[in-house]
């Protein structure tokens, strides 16, 4: 006899006490999802009990039964969505959450069981947490896009079945327009859901891992990083404008005619290339005085106007 054959009775002998002592603890998935298909099932006479006593006493013990014995859809139902890449135990616990909000809902007055009235709920937790969790940037957010999301994998690898010769990798335009009409959505919807899902998440200002070369590690943040509109860089751009207009002015006005036009030769007429400024000997000739006093008084010119600058910063 198998160990599940011998866990079933102890389950049924268990459950009128505690239910929730067959589950063992967190962390063993394998132990869980055993212990979960060996939950005694319910009867409908069960299931409409427990649901009226939820419903009109509010007894937490009857929707601990109800929820117990449908644990094992869950299970079922998030096995479907491995596919996606998330954990197994993650799907199957925003499934059970799914199933707690149906039971909670329930109403046996309406004649319907309680594993397809909860099957809805159950898809719809694992639908949200898949589109939130599949990519750092949601995927699908109307309706026609959670449709195209959860329908268009499965299509695309029917049709690709039906292709001769080597599979398309993106649908053709006859493949759009079949899709577009199966699942009732535009054909510029079906293209930009594939677009997304082919695509992959890219680091904004990724960083390289250890031992890797830094100019590797390239992003969307070095392409559009600008330095010019960093707001320290801007504030000391700002600056040096104003020290380039009005604190040179400032500057000059500190300084003697003979000196300021020494300077302004010297320093202040030149062109990019360096031509256009007047040299030593042009201007002590101009001055009758030696080149050697020229640069004296550009000297204690340019002295006098960082001091007359520091004062005015």
């Amino acid at each position: 006899m198998t160990s599940t054959a011998l866990a079933a009775p102890r389950a049924a002998a268990l459950a009128p006490a505690n239910p929730w002592a067959l589950l063992p603890p967190l962390g063993n998935l394998d132990a869980y999802i055993s212990a979960v298909n060996a939950m005694p099932m319910l009867t409908l006479e069960e299931e409409q009990r427990y649901a009226r006593e939820l419903r009109e006493e509010g007894s937490l013990e009857a929707a601990s039964r109800l929820v117990l014995s449908h644990l094992r859809l869950v299970v079922a139902t998030a096995r479907q969505y491995l596919g996606y890449g998330l954990p197994h135990a993650d799907l199957i616990q925003e499934g059970n959450v799914g199933l707690m909000k149906a039971v909670r809902r329930f109403d046996p007055a309406q004649g319907v069981r309680l594993v397809s009235y909860a099957l809805h709920w159950i898809r719809a937790e694992i639908h949200e947490y898949i589109l939130k969790n599949w990519r750092m940037v949601k995927v699908a957010t109307t309706k026609a896009q959670r449709k195209l999301f959860f329908n268009l994998r499965s299509l695309k690898n029917s049709l690709r079945a039906q292709e001769e010769g080597t599979p398309r990798e993106t649908l053709s335009s006859e493949q759009v327009l079949d899709v577009a009409a199966r699942l009732s959505v535009k054909p510029e919807e079906v293209r930009e859901m594939e677009e997304r899902m082919a695509g992959a998440d890219v680091l904004f200002d990724p960083t390289p891992a250890d031992g890797a070369d830094e100019d590797k590690a390239f992003g969307p943040g070095d392409w559009l990083h600008n330095d010019a509109d960093e707001p320290s860089a801007m504030l000391e751009e700002a600056e040096r404008q104003r020290l380039a207009t009005q604190g040179l002015a400032h500057a000059l006005d500190a300084l003697d005619e003979r000196s300021r036009r020494i300077v302004t030769q010297r320093w202040l007429n030149v062109n990019d290339d360096g031509s256009g400024g007047m040299t030593l000997q042009e201007l002590a000739s101009e001055y009758g005085v030696s080149a050697e006093r020229i640069r004296q008084i550009e000297a204690a010119a340019i002295k006098k106007m960082r001091a007359a600058l520091a004062d005015y910063a």
